[in-house]
C-alpha cells in the first residue's frame, strides 16, 4: 500500500510540474492543478484558498463547487474549518465535518455537505500562503500517507506561487502580487525619514525545481551538500575554540544540529515523496518551524534560529544560489530584512538610507548600530521581505513606524516635502555650531554626544558637541565572533581618544545581557532579562572581561583622562567592587612600568530607582553620575520598554518622574558630584529644556538632536519655565507636558 501512494504522489508532482511549465495564466493553472488533485486522490472536491491581505482567504479555485464562487467567498482568518488550518498551521483531518468546532457551511459554493475533509496549510519557511482542501461524501479519515501526499503537494504549491506562476492578469480576480503600494506598520526603533530603493540582506532561496524525478540522484545531491554543510560548521567550531566556554558550547549545539541523523533521514523521505532535495530541505525547515514555534520552552524556540540558519545555508549549497546573486546594491539603498546582526550592519555602513525589519526591538544592538549611523530604522514590519522586491521604491519613517512600499505620487510628494522641511530645519542648526548653549538667563548647558563606532566621531566637530557622554563598548564585542583581545580593544579606545581631539569620551564598560547577547555567549533562559543577569552583574561574574576591558582603557588613556562609567549600577557595594577592581588595573600597570593615565575619574549610570536612595557615600564617591533615562522610566513606571502596548502610555513629563530627576539632582547637588542626562528623551527638544530648567547643566544625546536641543535652549529662559513647572505642581498637574508646552508656544 505505501508503495502505491508514494508512487501516485510522485505521479501528481510530476503533473505539477508540467503544469508549471506549460503555458498559461495563474487562474489556468489553478483550475488544472485543483482537477489533478481532486483526480488522483479520488474525492469529489479540492479547493485552494489563497490569503487576499492577512485577514482574510479567498476562494481562488476549485474542482467540484460552483465556479461562480471563485474570488466571491472568501473567509477571516480563524472562520471555518478552512479559517482554522491558516491561523493554527496545521492540518484539519476529519471523517465528520459538520460535528467539527468552528464548521461553517458555505450555500453560495453549491456544495453538499461532505462528510470528510482534509485540509493542509500552503506555507513557505513560516511565511502562510492559503490553504489546500479536499473533501469527499463518503465519511472516513484520510490516510497517514493520503495527508502526508497532500502535505508534499501543497509544499510544492508554495514553491509555485514563489515563483510567480500564480499571479494575476488584469482579467482575471487573481492578486496582482509585488504591483501594488504597501503600508507597514511597524514599531519606532530610531527616527528619521528617509527615500530610497529596496536592498534585501538576504535574498530568498528561489526553488526552480521542486520536484525530483530520480530520488537515488536527489539523495545523493542532498550527502554532498550536507557533507559541506557540516565541514563548514566545524570550521566555525575550530574558529572559536579560543574563545570563550559559551561561545563553544553555543557552536557546539550548532555542529549538533547540522549532524543530526534524523534531520537528514526526514529530509531523505519526503525526496521518497518525490520532493527534490532543495524542496526537502525546505519542507523540513517550514516542519521545525511549526513544532518549535508552539514550544513552551523558550530556549527550544531560541533554537529556531539556528535550525533556520543550518537550513537556509544548505539550501545556498544546494541551489548556488549564495548571498552575492549578482544584483547591484540600488543608490540609496533602503535595507530590507527578517532580523540583522550588528557585524553585517556595520558591514553596509553609512551606505545605507534606512532599515527596516520584521524582527528586531528598541534596544536591541541593530538598533543602537542604527542609532549611530543616524538611519532611520523601523521594527516589527510583518511580511515586508516577502513583499519587497529588490529596486523597489520605499519610504521609511522611523517618526512613525510607517513604511510604503512603491508608494502612490501623493504619498512620495508628501514625503518629500517632510524631508525638505527637515533638511531645511538642519541647515539652520549648522549655524549654531560654535555657538553655546545658552538660555537667555545666561544659564549654559553642555550638550554631549552619545557614541560606540569610530564612524560616530567626525560627528563630535560637526554636530558641536562638547565630549562624548556615552561611549557604548559592546559594540566592539557584538560585531565579533569571539572575544576581541586587549590589544585590540585599547588601539580601538586610542584611536577613538585620538579622533576625539582633547574633548572629553565618557567610557561605559561592558553592558550586555537583556536583548544584547553576544554571538558567543550562552543566552539565558530569564522570564525578564531586562531585570536579570546583564551589565555591571555580567562584569563582577565574569571578572577576566571586565579586567581585560579596563586594562585596554587603561593603556589607551596614557597621557590623558580617562573617564569609565560602570553601568546598572543598583547598590553601593556593586560601585564600590568595580571601583576596586579599576583601582587594582591602575596598580598593576604602574608595576609593569606602563605609562598612566593623566588623571582617572570614575562615575555610574543611575538607571534603577533603587540608587536615588543610596546612602551619602556613595554620591561621594563618584566622580561624576550620569541618569539612563530610558533605563530608569522602565523601571520607574513598570512599563517594558520592548512592549508597544505600555512602554508609549508613560510620559517622561509626569510630575512622579519629575520629582525623582529632582530628587537625584539634589542628592548629587549635596554632595557636589556633577550630573548629567542620557538617553532619548535628552535629544527631544521640549523634554531637554525641561530638565534643564530643573537644573541638569550637562544632557547627552544622539548627535542629530544636538542642533535642536541647541536652538530651543537658546530661545527660553529657564528661570521662567521653571516657575511654569512649579506653578503647574502647585495646582495639582499630574503631567507637565500641557503647561511647558503651552508656554513655549507664546515664547
Amino acid at each position: 500500500m505505501p508503495e502505491r501512494k508514494d508512487s501516485d504522489s510522485r505521479k501528481l508532482l510530476l503533473r505539477l510540474r508540467e503544469i508549471l511549465a506549460a503555458p498559461g495564466g495563474g487562474q489556468d493553472r489553478l483550475d488544472r492543478i485543483t482537477h489533478h488533485i481532486a483526480d488522483s486522490m479520488g474525492t469529489q472536491v479540492c479547493s485552494i484558498y489563497l490569503f487576499r491581505d492577512p485577514e482574510t482567504l479567498e476562494l481562488c479555485a476549485t474542482e467540484g463547487l460552483k465556479p461562480e464562487s471563485v474570488h466571491k467567498t472568501r473567509l477571516r482568518l480563524g472562520e471555518g474549518l478552512v479559517g482554522r488550518v491558516a491561523r493554527s498551521g496545521r492540518y484539519v483531518n476529519t471523517a465528520d465535518a459538520p460535528s467539527e468546532p468552528g464548521f461553517r457551511y458555505m450555500p453560495e459554493t453549491g456544495e453538499e455537505v461532505y462528510s470528510s475533509f482534509l485540509g493542509v496549510p500552503i506555507q513557505r519557511v513560516g511565511e502562510k500562503l492559503g490553504v489546500l482542501v479536499v473533501q469527499s461524501r463518503d465519511a472516513r479519515l484520510f490516510t497517514d500517507d493520503e495527508l502526508y501526499g497532500l502535505d508534499v503537494v501543497a509544499m510544492v504549491l508554495a514553491e509555485m506561487a514563489e515563483l510567480g506562476a500564480f499571479l494575476g492578469s488584469q482579467s482575471d480576480g487573481m492578486p496582482l502580487q509585488h504591483r501594488f503600494p504597501i503600508v507597514f506598520r511597524g514599531g519606532v526603533a530610531q527616527e528619521g525619514v528617509a527615500e530610497g530603493r529596496v536592498w534585501l540582506h538576504e535574498p530568498r532561496v528561489v526553488i526552480a525545481n521542486p520536484v525530483g524525478e530520480d530520488p537515488l540522484k536527489e539523495k545523493a545531491r542532498l550527502t554532498e551538500g550536507v557533507a559541506m554543510l557540516r565541514t563548514t560548521v566545524d570550521s566555525m567550531l575550530a574558529a572559536t575554540s579560543m574563545a570563550a566556554g559559551d561561545s563553544a558550547e553555543v557552536m557546539e549545539t550548532y555542529r549538533m544540529f547540522a549532524h543530526s541523523r534524523s534531520w537528514l533521514r526526514r529530509m531523505e523521505e519526503a525526496i521518497d515523496r518525490g520532493l527534490s532535495a532543495e524542496a526537502a530541505v525546505e519542507k523540513e525547515q517550514s516542519q521545525a518551524r511549526a513544532r518549535l514555534e508552539s514550544a513552551a520552552d523558550p530556549y527550544l524556540r531560541d533554537r529556531l534560529h539556528d535550525l533556520d540558519d543550518l537550513s537556509n545555508r544548505l539550501l545556498r549549497i544546494l541551489t548556488g544560489q549564495g548571498k552575492d546573486t549578482g544584483a547591484e546594491m540600488p543608490e540609496n539603498p533602503i535595507l530590507v530584512a527578517r532580523n540583522i546582526g550588528p557585524a553585517d550592519l556595520l558591514d553596509y555602513g553609512r551606505k545605507l538610507r534606512g532599515v527596516v525589519l520584521e524582527e528586531g526591538s528598541v534596544g536591541s544592538h541593530a538598533t543602537v548600530v542604527a542609532r549611530a549611523l543616524a538611519i532611520p530604522l523601523v521594527i516589527h514590519a510583518e511580511r515586508i521581505t516577502s513583499e519587497a522586491l529588490n529596486g523597489d521604491q520605499i519610504f521609511v519613517d522611523g517618526d512613525t513606524g510607517m513604511v510604503h512600499l512603491r508608494p502612490e505620487e501623493t504619498i512620495a510628494k508628501a514625503y518629500r516635502d517632510k524631508m525638505a522641511m527637515q533638511a531645511e530645519a538642519q541647515q539652520r542648526y549648522a549655524g549654531l555650531r560654535d555657538l553655546p548653549a545658552s538660555a537667555k538667563c545666561g544659564t549654559t548647558i553642555q550638550l554631549y554626544m552619545n557614541a560606540g563606532l569610530m564612524a560616530d566621531l567626525p560627528s563630535l566637530e560637526n554636530s558641536g558637541a562638547e565630549g562624548v557622554g556615552l561611549f557604548r563598548t559592546e559594540l566592539q564585542f557584538l560585531a565579533r565572533t569571539r572575544v576581541p583581545r586587549r590589544g585590540e580593544l585599547a588601539a580601538l579606545y586610542t584611536k577613538v581618544l585620538e579622533n576625539a581631539q582633547g574633548k572629553p569620551v565618557m567610557f561605559r564598560t561592558l553592558d550586555i545581557g537583556s536583548d544584547k547577547v553576544l554571538p558567543y555567549m550562552k543566552p539565558q533562559d530569564e522570564p525578564n532579562p531586562a531585570m536579570g543577569w546583564r551589565a555591571i552583574r555580567v562584569g563582577l561574574d565574569k571578572r577576566g572581561v571586565l579586567r581585560m576591558q579596563l586594562q585596554a582603557l587603561i593603556r589607551a588613556s596614557v597621557g590623558r583622562p580617562l573617564y569609565v562609567m560602570f553601568p546598572f549600577i543598583t547598590e553601593m557595594n556593586e560601585f564600590e567592587e568595580a571601583h576596586r577592581l579599576l583601582m587594582e588595573q591602575i596598580a598593576r600597570e604602574q608595576r609593569l612600568g606602563h605609562g598612566m593615565p593623566t588623571d582617572v575619574r570614575v562615575g555610574a549610570m543611575l538607571e534603577t530607582p533603587s540608587l536615588a536612595f543610596a546612602p551619602k557615600k556613595f554620591f561621594e564617591m563618584c566622580d561624576f553620575i550620569s541618569v539612563g533615562g530610558n533605563d530608569l522610566k522602565q523601571f520607574f513606571f513598570a512599563a517594558d520598554r520592548e512592549n508597544e502596548r505600555v512602554r508609549r502610555r508613560y510620559d517622561t513629563l509626569n510630575t512622579s518622574f519629575i520629582s525623582l530627576l529632582e530628587q537625584i539632582l539634589q542628592r548629587c547637588n549635596d554632595a557636589r558630584v556633577p550630573v548629567s542626562f542620557c538617553g532619548e528623551d535628552a535629544g527631544r527638544p521640549i523634554e531637554a529644556v525641561t530638565f534643564a530648567a530643573l537644573g541638569f547643566r550637562r544632557l547627552s544625546m544622539r548627535p542629530a538632536s544636538i542642533g535642536p536641543v541647541k536652538h530651543l535652549i537658546r530661545r527660553v529662559d529657564l528661570s521662567e519655565l521653571r516657575r511654569v513647572i512649579d506653578d503647574a505642581r502647585d495646582i495639582g498637574e499630574t503631567n507637565l507636558r500641557g503647561p511647558v508646552t503651552d508656554w513655549l508656544a507664546r515664547q
